[in-house]
């Protein structure tokens, strides 16, 4: 029998079919077999045998999440145009192999058909600020109108996300200048109120200034008052009069002046009476003016008597 030169082709070619018959499943993957044109099974990862012929790998299946990404233009409340990418991940359920393989002849096409329509039903309801607040919000919406549909067809929806908002490069422009504008008016109230504070503060130091300088003053001439009256006092007590003595405190506070000008490089140039007679002519003024001073006071003194006398008669 194994003189037979065709058994030995035969037996090749049974081995080559029955080895045919087997196939691999990769991880994360899941091959449909169908029989005679029927779904027959699912088969996992791992090594299989199906009848050769008679059976057929109808497609493998991706149960591992993918991500879609789906570029939406569409119309905000306050009629800006924007472009929004959303991005869906999903994956095909393991108990829903059979449903997620025949029911759908395209799923990308059914999950960016529910996206549009979400994005295009919620977005035109908010302005342009909002969009960018809420899309968070634009997200859960998408996740609940599409999980709700796809789950039908074997697809569960893991999340979704907005994650770019694109509106026109003009309107971008206006509101990085809006941006701009309220950065630098705030800026400007800072400024000012700054401003505020530095003209108070120095108002206030001049003010203080102000006041312990002309207290200063006030001390110094106390002083100066102080010193002249215990001047009289001494030269009285040395058998000057008054009047002497407070021409002779003119005199020296005279010479004094005149000495502290010549010591003095940058003063001014000052002309005062500087005769041999001038300090005698100054005395004899001030000695007629302290007499003349001191007998007013006597007339008035003695009117006052007259007066004080007239009631007491009366």
């Amino acid at each position: 029998m194994l003189n037979n030169p065709l058994l030995i082709p035969l037996i090749f070619f049974g081995v080559l079919i029955l080895m045919s018959g087997l196939f691999v499943v990769k991880q994360q993957t899941a091959a449909v077999v169908e029989r005679l044109g029927k779904f027959h099974s699912i088969r996992w990862p791992g090594l299989h045998f199906k009848i050769p012929i008679v059976d057929r790998i109808a497609g493998r299946v991706n149960i591992k999440i993918q991500q879609l990404d789906v570029i939406v233009e569409t119309k905000t409340f306050d009629d800006v145009f924007v472009k929004m990418k959303v991005s869906v991940q999903y994956l095909i359920l393991k108990e829903s192999v059979f449903e997620a393989f025949y029911k759908l002849e395209n799923p990308h096409d059914q999950i960016t058909s529910y996206i549009f329509d979400v994005v295009r039903a919620e977005v035109p309801k908010m302005k342009l600020d909002d969009v960018f607040v809420k899309k968070d919000d634009i997200a859960i919406a998408i996740k609940t109108e599409v999980e709700g549909a796809m789950n039908t067809y074997g697809f569960g929806i893991i999340k979704a996300l907005v994650t770019d908002i694109d509106p026109d490069h003009l309107v971008k422009e206006s509101m990085n200048r809006i941006n701009a504008a309220e950065r630098e008016k705030i800026a400007a109230e800072y400024d000012g109120e700054a401003e505020r504070i530095r003209i108070v503060a120095k108002a206030k130091a001049e003010a203080e200034s102000k006041r312990l300088q002309g207290q200063g003053i006030a001390d110094q001439r106390r002083e100066i008052a102080r010193g002249l009256e215990e001047s009289v006092e001494v030269l009285n007590n040395a058998g000057i009069n008054s009047q002497e003595a407070s021409a002779l405190i003119v005199i020296t506070q005279h010479y004094d002046t005149m000495q502290a000008m010549g010591e003095s490089t940058n003063s001014n140039l000052i002309l005062l009476p500087n005769s041999p007679t001038a300090a005698s002519d100054m005395l004899t003024q001030l000695v007629t003016s302290f007499a003349a001073s001191e007998k007013m006071g006597q007339m008035m003194e003695e009117e006052d008597r007259l007066k004080q006398k007239n009631k007491l008669l009366r």
